[in-house]
């Protein structure tokens, strides 16, 4: 019985390390690609400066959490942590373009 356990005890430790290394993968990905995001949103800040536009876009905003939410269903994802998830990046680009028109 003490093998049957060991063993299993084994199989379960291997089986964590697997999913752990899976999600240090996944980790780097979302933080290689938020800082790709925020490449991206910072250009978008300066030509909103150099033009005098406003930081916000209160209407693609929108549009983008409903977009977002509608792929978190599609993934089996929460909708609801997509919006968050959203929303929380939205604020920070909307932070990084303000700061850009001063």
């Amino acid at each position: 019985m003490t093998d049957a356990i060991s063993d299993a005890t084994t199989r379960a430790a291997t089986l964590l390390a697997e999913h752990r290394d899976s999600i240090d993968r996944l980790d780097a990905i979302l933080v290689y690609t938020l800082a790709e995001r925020f490449k991206h949103t910072q250009q978008v800040g300066r030509l909103k400066a150099e033009h005098d536009l406003p930081p916000s876009d209160p209407a693609r905003e929108a549009r983008q959490i409903d977009r977002l939410q509608r792929l978190a269903e599609e993934a089996h994802l929460d909708p609801e942590f997509a919006k968050k998830f959203l929303t929380f990046i939205i604020s920070e680009v909307i932070r990084h373009h303000e700061k850009l028109q001063k």
